[in-house]
């Protein structure tokens, strides 16, 4: 809820392991700001501090792995 509304059905990461870590998954050319944005705020909605921010479209999966912690 913010402000009174309802925002389970707007706003849904892709998944949450063990209501400890939130991992959005991307398939983009590069990380933006606004992928890093997104992330933070499904971490503040669902009561989180740790993020994982998943790019499969690069060449090294390692490269394309973003931790993010509030």
């Amino acid at each position: 809820m913010y402000k009174g509304v309802r925002l389970s059905l707007a706003y849904r990461p892709d998944l949450v392991v063990e209501r400890r870590v939130v991992v959005e998954l991307k398939a983009v050319e590069r990380l933006m700001p606004v992928h890093t944005a997104q992330l933070l705020t499904y971490l503040k909605l669902e009561g989180l501090h740790v993020g994982l921010l998943l790019n499969f479209n690069s060449v090294l999966i390692t490269n394309g792995i973003k931790r993010v912690v509030l």
